[in-house]
């Protein structure tokens, strides 16, 4: 045996002819198949090809769609600004009615406030009025019930000269008034009640004097029951706390408008006994 026999040959083995022939078969066709080609390509290249691309085109109709949609937007968009300004207005609008609502709720508490105290004053006013005219008439039926004693008694601690000048006109006055009616708040010529009956008698010789019994009460200078004059103003109650007053005439007797019940009347001081006196003339 060589000495080689045992390393393996390095040739190749030999190819069998059938796979030969097949693989020059294949390589053929394939030869064959890019000649086809390139002679396909050339007849091509003799002939440029040439592409063509449409863009869109702006027409007539779509340019109208374009213009009515921007009228659409702008449209959209002047009602929306409508819309906000009518909701601002309606905001003010409200914001203002509230005010105006409240001005008019104060206006209104204010309003019934003054009518409540109005009321209440003349409620008082009234019941006033009613407590005088309660305390004359029973002042008048005790002076009534004590009889001649103490009509003497009074007389005689009084003046009985006869008035002149000033203290003469009032006298008369009131004399004049007696019958006439008694209403409350009343001046002449047809009705009055006390003070205003003493207010107007004054007025006549040119003296004024306020308008209240309380205020005449102090009018003048106060002289005693013990000393009166014809002309003197006479009250009833307190001096400046006075519910009454009348006129002393002389001789006893006294002229003023005493209640609703027996208006203007000249009466004796016994029918109802004053509580003091003062002198203006």
């Amino acid at each position: 045996m060589s000495h080689t026999a045992h390393i393996r040959s390095h040739r190749k083995p030999r190819r069998s002819a059938s796979t030969i022939a097949m693989r020059a078969g294949v390589a053929g066709g394939v030869l064959s198949t890019l000649a086809v080609a390139g002679a396909s390509g050339s007849a091509n290249a003799a002939e440029p090809v040439t592409q063509t691309l449409e863009l869109p085109t702006l027409t007539a109709d779509l340019a109208a769609q374009v213009a009515q949609s921007a009228d659409v937007t702008q449209q959209a968009a002047a009602s929306y600004q409508l819309q906000a300004e009518r909701d601002a207005a309606a905001a003010k609008a409200a914001k203002q009615a509230k005010t105006d609502l409240a001005e008019a709720k104060k206006k209104a508490a204010e309003a019934k406030k003054k009518a409540e105290e109005a009321e209440r004053k003349e409620a008082a006013e009234r019941a006033s009025r009613a407590a005088e005219r309660t305390t004359l008439s029973v002042s008048s039926d005790t002076g009534s019930s004590t009889g001649t004693g103490t009509s003497s008694n009074t007389s005689t601690s009084t003046s009985t000269s006869t008035a002149t000048g000033s203290a003469a006109a009032v006298v008369s006055f009131v004399q004049a008034q007696v019958g006439k009616a008694y209403v409350s708040g009343a001046t002449g010529p047809s009705a009055y009640d006390c003070s205003g009956l003493v207010q107007a008698a004054f007025k006549q010789v040119g003296i004024s004097l306020p308008r209240v019994s309380q205020a005449q009460s102090t009018a003048g200078t106060q002289v005693g029951l013990d000393n009166l004059q014809p002309g003197d103003i006479l009250y009833w109650g307190g001096a400046g706390s006075a519910y009454h007053v009348g006129v002393y005439v002389g001789g006893g007797m006294f002229v003023g408008a005493q209640n609703s019940s027996t208006g203007v009347v000249e009466k004796p001081l016994s029918y109802d006994p004053p509580s003091g006196a003062v002198r203006v003339l």
